[in-house]
């Protein structure tokens, strides 16, 4: 015979929310309040985040809005698994910094019936996608793509154009070294970075 909390657990779905989009495009504040959600409704609730990512704090998550929340840096996805085992709700920020680990972590806690929501960006500067993003969206019960605005003509940004003179994948900067540029702005400005 089950205890009624045991088979409570083994029946919860668990499942993964991406949140995704270019650079100052509201993803760690979407995923902020998600989480602000969830704790309101008395869930136990974690969020990681790269240790890398010391931009704005070394381990508090922070918005580009200075909202913020506490959270546990990690050197590596695996180690979630380890601190995420007593959470119902797991939240990721910056997960394009993992490896596609990431991905296997996130899929076994789902199917541990844990909720988990990870924010990243789905492109790097050169408009390719980012790190375990693209296989995270393939397996996502919920996608949620965020747009900025773009510095150069208003409209939707969705590439995150990076104007520091930097060739390396990974570059921790904020609007001195990136703008959001829709499209059309964004490949009118790889052409002249390209030129130079």
């Amino acid at each position: 015979m089950f205890l009624e909390k045991d088979h409570k657990n083994s029946e919860r779905a668990g499942w993964i929310e991406v949140i995704c989009g270019s650079m100052f495009s509201g993803k760690t504040e979407e995923l902020i309040r998600r989480l602000n959600r969830a704790r309101i409704a008395k869930q136990k609730v974690e969020i990681f985040k790269p240790a890398i990512d010391t931009r704005y704090d070394e381990e508090k998550v922070v918005s580009h809005d200075a909202k913020s929340v506490s959270s546990t840096p990690v050197e590596s996805a695996s180690q979630i698994l380890f601190y995420a085992a007593e959470f119902e709700v797991v939240g990721i920020d910056e997960a394009q910094f993992f490896d596609n680990e990431l991905v296997s972590v996130c899929n076994q806690l789902a199917d541990q019936g844990k909720r988990v929501v990870v924010a990243g960006l789905d492109m790097d500067f050169l408009g390719k996608p980012f790190g375990p993003i693209p296989s995270l969206l393939a397996t996502a019960e919920y996608v949620t793509k965020v747009h900025a605005i773009c510095m150069r003509c208003g409209s939707l940004a969705s590439y995150s154009h990076r104007t520091a003179q930097e060739e390396k994948l990974v570059l921790l900067g904020e609007m001195d070294s990136y703008e959001p540029l829709c499209r059309r702005c964004f490949f009118e400005a790889r052409k002249m970075h390209a030129g130079k």
